[in-house]
């Protein structure tokens, strides 16, 4: 198995069903996406580039964006804590994932993934 699902698969619940139905909703969303595993956690690559990763800490899961500089929709939704420039969508359980607000944030990264990293 590779890294990037063992990571996925060893994380206690909740934590494992976030990150499978992160992962679906991702894979399913943005064609051309590859999972790897990159700084201890999984990252999704595109087209060679970085685009979004997952990582649990402490009692929640994040879906960070790599381009988060440049995205423009749902920043209500999104939290920089600790962070300057990568941006993320953060749950604490299942139900908190809008499926609806995931996939519109990812469209909205895959519309300025060949932007330069700062804007």
């Amino acid at each position: 198995m590779d890294p990037a699902s063992s990571y996925i698969l060893s994380r206690p619940e909740p934590f494992k069903s976030i990150l499978l139905h992160l992962q679906l909703i991702i894979e399913h969303s943005i064609p051309g996406v590859s999972l790897k595993y990159k700084y201890k956690i999984p990252f999704y690559y595109l087209e060679g580039r970085p685009f979004c990763y997952l990582n649990q800490s402490k009692d929640y899961v994040d879906v960070g964006f790599w381009m988060a500089a440049h995205l423009s929709i749902h920043q209500e939704h999104m939290t920089r804590e600790g962070r300057k420039m990568m941006r993320s969508l953060r749950y604490y359980s299942l139900q908190d994932i809008d499926d609806n607000i995931l996939v519109d944030v990812l469209q909205n990264a895959f519309e300025v993934k060949d932007q330069k990293f700062y804007k």
